[in-house]
């Protein structure tokens, strides 16, 4: 099985084990560097992203195979219109769930420190309503 990844940062290891044992994910392909970099910086001032993402649907169309996962997530608007694509490409779409976790330090001058951590829970699959 491929996970083919639309994502704009490195896997957790915990990510790597949860779609190796739970989703038998055997090759992590990653994009090309100039379709990563199209991805991870879609302009905020375009009125539209279907055209900005062309090239990334025919890369997909070229490289992935009915069944295949792929973990989509980034900017909103491009995201949904990647799951879209995959569906119709007959892929399936995953997005990483998490667990937020907050820390809270009291300083020597009284001020408190917040640290926030985000922990890997599971892959879920994008939802399709019929």
């Amino acid at each position: 099985m491929n996970l083919y990844l639309l994502f704009s940062h490195n896997l957790t290891p915990e990510q790597i084990q949860d779609a190796q044992e739970n989703w038998q994910v055997k090759n992590f392909v990653a994009l090309p560097e100039d379709l990563q970099a199209l991805w991870s910086n879609i302009p905020p001032e375009l009125p539209c992203l279907h055209k900005h993402l062309q090239t990334l649907y025919d890369w997909l169309k070229q490289n992935c195979q009915k069944g295949d996962l792929i973990l989509i997530q980034g900017d909103f608007g491009a995201t949904y219109l990647m799951v879209q694509y995959a569906w119709q490409a007959q892929l399936i779409p995953l997005y990483s769930t998490t667990k937020r976790n907050v820390q809270e330090r009291i300083l020597p001058d009284g001020s408190v420190h917040t640290e926030r951590f985000f922990v890997h829970q599971r892959f879920r699959i994008y939802e399709k309503i019929d």
